[in-house]
């Protein structure tokens, strides 16, 4: 009797999961898109930009300050943003997104920020934030042409502007995929691999944490798990969500009942695909510390490690909390960037005084990089030449 509920508990669940994974197919609207007051023009002299990105910032109940910096920071006329604040925000939370982007004169011109309109309830340690990050992968692979996908939280920040981004990102393969993994899970094998749970979130409207299911289960022997933070090629995230081979629908089901899913999911599906795994770089371009011991944890970043963030030349950096002073450095001496301004670019125009605040149509596709730009070239060049990408390939 034990085991049919078992088994029964363990199907409900992941079929709820694939209809959490899929909702773009059954939501009659699933982004909410902020219709430009007017339109931008754009130059007949203006060049395209080399690469653009496609960024899902997720968020929970409390995040809203700390989300309006980061799309400050993060934010480019050549790149495309989701935001997911989690369903157990507040609804207050949820309408001021709403009025911050769309009442921002520059976010309405290019048109290129959205919310998801029907939100997930993100549980912690549970397949749902996997589930919104597929969620969105299939959103935004609907709605627009990039060349990579990036997944942030609300608790990151950059160490370039996005000027800087995109030049590095413009001489490398557009099918590489920066995804840390490695198959030497150590303590994480009886933690991470045997444990079942259950994630409340896929059926509940009220968040709590995971359910433990007693009985435990033995390792696979199809597939090697690999051990959330990633780069992932429009190649690759078309491969998770179209799955012309069924390998992404069977590692799908496999971590719906897995510890912190979106730890392995990408790395496992990547590392065990025949077409995908030698396009891997093992990094994630976050630098982040971890508490010691266990190394479960990021530890908040502070002044103090401001130095050896920009000596790592990654372009990511997490976590902080919300106004930490180093925040205030990184936005003067990096982004050139005032408070409610945007980071410098070739894109805007520029005031000394006020920081970058406004389009100009003409400078629409000019780059303007900057040392942060000659930092994550010398890191890329690093992991993609031949001895040591070679190296960092699939084990």
């Amino acid at each position: 009797m034990g085991i049919k509920l078992f088994m029964f508990s363990f199907i409900l669940t992941s079929v709820l999961f694939i209809l959490v994974y899929i909702p773009t197919q059954l939501s009659q609207s699933p982004i909410t898109i902020f219709k430009p007051t007017k339109s931008f023009i754009i130059s007949n002299t203006s060049k395209p930009y080399p690469v653009k990105f496609a960024y899902l910032i997720s968020a929970s109940k409390g995040d809203v300050a700390k989300l309006k910096r980061l799309m400050f920071s993060l934010y480019h006329p050549g790149n495309f943003y989701l935001i997911h604040l989690d369903l157990d925000a507040p609804e207050a939370e949820h309408k001021e997104i709403s009025r911050f982007v769309g009442g921002n004169t520059v976010f309405g011109e290019i048109n290129n920020v959205w919310i998801v309109g029907k939100p997930n309830l993100v549980t912690y340690r549970g397949p749902t934030m996997l589930a919104t990050t597929l969620h969105a992968m299939s959103m935004l692979l609907r709605t627009a042409k990039w060349d990579w996908f990036i997944n942030l939280s609300a608790s990151d920040y950059p160490l370039v502007t996005q000027d800087d981004l995109i030049h590095a990102f413009s001489d490398i393969p557009r099918d590489l995929n920066f995804v840390q993994h490695t198959s030497h899970m150590g303590w994480k094998l009886n933690k991470r691999g045997k444990p079942i749970i259950i994630d409340p979130g896929l059926h509940s409207l009220n968040k709590s944490e995971i359910w433990w299911v007693i009985k435990q289960r033995s390792l696979p022997t199809a597939f090697k798990l690999y051990t959330a933070w990633t780069v992932l090629s429009r190649s690759f995230a078309e491969y998770c969500i179209i799955g012309w081979e069924n390998l992404p629908r069977t590692l799908l089901l496999y971590y719906t009942n897995f510890v912190s899913s979106p730890e392995g999911y990408f790395q496992t599906v990547i590392c065990n695909s025949e077409e995908y795994k030698n396009t891997t770089v093992n990094h994630d371009l976050h630098y982040i510390t971890w508490d010691n011991p266990p190394r479960q944890h990021p530890r908040s970043l502070g002044p103090k490690d401001y130095r050896r963030m920009v000596l790592s030349n990654r372009p990511f950096a997490r976590k902080f909390k919300n106004n930490n002073p180093v925040l205030n450095k990184i936005d003067r001496d990096i982004l050139r960037r005032r408070n409610g301004q945007f980071s410098a670019g070739g894109w805007c125009i520029n005031d000394d005084e006020r920081g970058c605040f406004s389009l100009q149509g003409e400078k629409y596709g000019v780059l303007r990089p900057g040392i942060g730009a000659r930092r994550l070239k010398t890191l890329l060049k690093k992991l993609v030449s031949a001895p040591n990408f070679a190296k960092r390939q699939c084990r």
